[in-house]
């Protein structure tokens, strides 16, 4: 699901999940999640030989366009590449890669044993030295390396302040956009997908153990720890759990007002874990406590179509923006819109998904990259009736050599939501 500040919706839940916990019947609960075993026993993480190919890749792709090193900061893409898990502070840690031969870390003194240990490529390791600049090393390598008027790729999420050292440390160089790592981490490998599918397995199991605990009068922080000890105990990292109740799911991002379950309401929840630095995304909605009415029965089902009529038009060589038009225009025809207006769908049909939750490309009107093997995205054309309620399903899926595969399967019927 889109959310531009999904970390700030957690942060509130995570409030919440605190004050849930002293419950009683929620703390019985969480622990008959107990009794679900691990899934992620026989899971493969990224090993040398797959980063030592992403690195040829990566080269390769520089030589092809004339850029001659990358600069990349803490982050899913110092991860891809290098293995290293580190966090962005003031302190500059980053990664330099060549258009040829091995790549640079660069981090402070005192960080070095920890960068070390996470470190999954043979690479050099050169530090600095607080009261230092932490561009000089980088500056002296690319130098040394006949580089320091050449062609720099800036990582599209590094910070403005590295930026601007480093142009400050290399004012012959070029620094210009990064147009390799997104090209390599749009499109994944097998390994990936097989990370991404345990993933998706995990959050399914978590839901389907979860979904006969929601009892009225819970909490979107109750539902939402349920589903947090149910991931935790099959082995997946929690990434996120939104769980909108009642009127509130007519708001993708939901509502800061108080929520309960309640019969005859829809309890709409959108749930994600990671394996082994890879994402799953999956929303379902259902009724609670009773028969849904003819309006959640309709709005449900348009919804249920909309994602088969987005999956049948991810095609191979088609613009993505093509999946979106297509919702679009079958929502269109059934009254809701027109475009984003409401009631209707508000936001993109889907978004590209990996080791992050949300990454490029995206299935939105007016994007023309076209669809390939190994690329990833959710689907999920929910339909949002302000002051009533929003029905949205959600499952991802890959692009093959045979066409568009689901990581989950859609829900057959609102009887049946999880499946």
């Amino acid at each position: 699901m889109p959310t531009p500040d999904r970390r700030t919706l957690l942060r509130y839940a995570a409030a919440g999940l605190a004050t849930s916990l002293i419950s009683p019947r929620l703390f019985a609960q969480e622990k008959a999640a107990e009794g679900l075993r691990s899934l992620t026993g026989g899971v493969a993480p990224i090993g040398k030989v797959e980063r030592a190919d992403r690195l040829a890749r990566a080269q390769k792709m520089m030589q092809a366009q004339g850029i001659d090193a990358l600069l990349v900061e803490p982050g899913a893409s110092l991860i891809y590449y290098s293995g290293i898990r580190w966090w962005r502070s003031e302190r500059l840690t980053a990664l330099v890669i060549p258009a040829s031969g091995a790549p640079l870390v660069v981090c402070p003194f005192f960080e070095k044993p920890s960068i070390d240990e996470s470190l999954a490529i043979p690479a050099e390791v050169r530090v600095w030295q607080e009261h230092e600049s932490p561009y000089a090393p980088i500056a002296d390598y690319l130098t040394v390396k006949g580089l320091a008027k050449g062609r720099i790729g800036i990582e599209e999420t590094l910070r403005y302040f590295a930026v601007d050292g480093i142009k400050a440390a290399l004012p012959a160089a070029t620094l210009v956009k990064d147009s390799v790592t997104r090209a390599i981490r749009m499109r994944k490998t097998a390994a990936e997908i097989a990370l991404m599918q345990k993933a998706a397995d995990l959050t399914m199991a978590a839901y389907r153990w979860t979904y006969p605990q929601v009892k009225a009068g819970m909490t979107p922080a109750d539902i939402g720890a349920l589903m947090g000890a149910a991931t935790k105990q099959l082995g997946g990292q929690v990434e996120f759990n939104l769980i909108l109740l009642g009127e509130a799911a007519a708001y993708p991002h939901g509502s800061g007002k108080p929520q309960a379950v309640r019969a005859g309401e829809v309890v709409l929840m959108d749930c994600g874990c990671t394996v082994e630095d890879y994402q799953s995304d999956i929303s379902r909605t259902f009724v609670y406590g009773a028969a849904p009415s003819a309006q959640q029965r309709k709005v449900w089902n348009d919804v249920s179509q909309g994602q088969k009529i987005a999956f049948a038009a991810a095609k191979l060589g088609a613009p993505a923006g093509s999946v979106d038009d297509a919702v679009r225009g079958y929502y269109q025809s059934l009254g809701y819109g027109p475009g984003y207006a409401l009631p209707g769908l508000s936001h993109r049909t889907g978004h590209g998904i990996g080791m992050e939750g949300h990454e490029p490309v995206n299935l939105v009107h007016g994007e023309t990259t076209k669809l390939d093997v190994g690329m990833c995205f959710s689907n999920e054309p929910g339909l949002y009736l302000p002051g009533t309620m929003g029905i949205r399903m959600e499952d991802c899926f890959h692009m093959t050599g045979e066409g568009a595969k689901w990581f989950s399967k859609p829900p057959v019927s609102i009887e049946e939501p999880i499946g």
